[in-house]
């Protein structure tokens, strides 16, 4: 038996490489950039009203004016007006490039208009107020985002304004799901009171939909020729197999045996952890392969604390971790890693693991 340490070190010393492939920016969410992404031009692209209402030059404003007649509208997407009349005015609205001559904006909300003329009810103006600076945001060829980027709804509007229809990112390799076990029924069936309906796989093809990753699904019945069988067969189609059940010490646990007999060596079976003890890790020139622990909290864990971590890197993905203040004190006596069942709670500036009462695990 190993460490979680070593665990982690065995299983992250064999990532893969996955490639990478190009995809349209509207399926990249979840996806793990791979090339670099540069600021076409100056973001903003110009100076940019900021705010609803009128720009002015500042030194009429400063030198006692506060009364500007209206000479135009300046509206979002058009060519910029000129400001004729120093003393006067442009009503400007969000987004709008700010119009030349004028330099400060005020908003709607600080001025009376009435008959063309707008009257300021600022007792303090500063020059540039309101106003989104050409460059503010980024700097032409800046590097906006860096390979190994884990692509959110933020990262794709970000991609979307500089151009980029199409990025390159990793490609995901070929996963299958197994189950195992003859007490588990499919999900739309009644189980008899002996039986209970499968939940890891579909827990363990969500948690990969997360990463934007698609899984298979199998099943295979506590039965060697055609685990046998079926195993053989997987393998010849799949490069990352995850198994659920069938590896701790039960006459009917044959999962390690037959992975072996088909060319998977074996790196590890059990780690001094709880939950997840009997998980089992091997690998061939071909294949990487996980099974874990058939109660379901032990898979959870296990998947978010090996597989997850251990994908991310192989598709050469920043792996990010969180921390949190333990809530009250915690004593388990066995001297194993004891992965603790928290909530999460923020309280102000801080994040707190307020620890829960969970069983049946492994």
């Amino acid at each position: 038996m190993i460490s979680v340490s070593e665990a982690t070190a065995i299983i992250l010393s064999h990532s893969m490489e996955t490639g990478k492939e190009d995809i349209a920016i509207q399926h990249a969410c979840g996806r793990i950039l791979r090339e670099e992404i540069r600021a076409d031009r100056n973001f903003p692209p110009f100076d940019r009203v900021a705010m609803d209402g009128i720009a002015l030059r500042f030194d009429s404003y400063n030198n006692g004016n506060r009364n500007f007649p209206i000479e135009g509208v300046q509206a979002a997407g058009e060519q910029p007006k000129k400001l004729n009349n120093n003393d006067s005015c442009i009503e400007v609205m969000t987004g709008a490039m700010l119009p030349v001559g004028t330099d400060t904006v005020v908003r709607y909300e600080d001025l009376d208009i009435k008959d063309q003329s707008a009257s300021v009810l600022l007792q303090k103006l500063n020059l540039r107020d309101n106003i989104h600076h050409q460059g503010q945001d980024a700097k032409q060829n800046e590097i906006l985002l860096s390979p190994g980027t884990i692509i959110s709804p933020a990262e794709v509007a970000l991609l979307a304004s500089v151009g980029k229809k199409t990025i390159s990112v990793s490609m995901f390799p070929k996963i299958a799901i197994i189950s195992s076990g003859d007490e588990l029924v499919p999900v739309d069936l009644t189980p008899l009171p002996y039986q209970i309906r499968r939940s890891n796989s579909y827990a363990l093809q969500a948690a990969l939909l997360e990463l934007g990753c698609s899984a298979d699904q199998f099943h295979i019945p506590d039965q060697p020729e055609i685990l046998e069988a079926e195993v053989k067969k997987i393998l010849s189609h799949y490069e990352v197999l995850i198994f659920s059940g069938g590896v701790s010490k039960g006459k009917f646990d044959y999962v390690p045996q037959t992975l072996e007999r088909n060319g998977i060596q074996k790196r590890f079976h059990q780690v001094s952890q709880k939950p997840g003890k009997p998980l089992w890790f091997g690998t061939s020139s071909k294949h990487i392969v996980f099974a874990l622990p058939g109660n379901p909290v032990s898979t959870y864990m296990c998947f978010y604390r090996y597989i997850k971590p251990w994908l991310i890197k192989s598709l050469q993905g920043n792996i990010k971790s969180s921390h949190a203040i333990l809530a009250k004190d915690f004593s388990f006596k066995p001297a194993l890693t004891y992965f603790l069942q928290v909530k999460i709670e923020n309280e102000k500036r801080s994040t707190y693991g307020l620890p829960t009462s969970w069983r049946g695990f492994r």
